[in-house]
């Protein structure tokens, strides 16, 4: 997978790629089993020089400790190491199941996607403009 990206709208193994992140779902008997499942599925998809926690126990570390979904929104909950994110999903009820999403490294704007710099600097404008809009507002009143 690494080596040959799928497409936009394909369904690889089950999972379901934009052209620019394949995301998909591992959901075992205990959160070993599915943490076991991502270090296998990473070794033959071409990601096994990735740094990535050497176990469950040590992938727990990464996860954010509050519960506030607006902050879960903005941050990834889980481990991050470029082109890889292991994440734990955003129902805490579901102890076993992790997250895994894979990011192109071919895409000419890679490292901005990937950091959420571009979704940031969109949000950055958006409140700026709504901000401006509220002055010459309070200005024309």
């Amino acid at each position: 997978m690494r080596a040959d990206f799928p497409t936009a709208d394909s369904d690889y193994l089950g999972g379901e790629c934009d052209g620019y992140e394949y995301r998909t779902v591992f959901a075992g008997s205990s959160l070993e089993n599915s943490y076991r499942m991502i270090r296998e599925f990473l070794k033959e998809e071409g990601y096994s020089d990735v740094p990535i926690p050497k176990d469950a126990e040590e992938l727990l570390l990464f996860r954010l400790p509050t519960r506030n979904r607006q902050i879960l929104l903005f941050e990834d909950n889980g481990y991050v190491h470029n082109p890889v994110k292991i994440l734990f999903p955003m129902d805490r009820r579901k102890r076993t199941t992790l997250i895994l999403c894979l990011y192109n490294e071919n895409d000419p704007q890679h490292l901005l996607r990937f950091h959420r710099v571009l979704e940031r600097r969109k949000e950055d404008l958006e409140i700026r403009k709504l901000g401006e809009e509220g002055i010459n507002r309070e200005m024309s009143e």
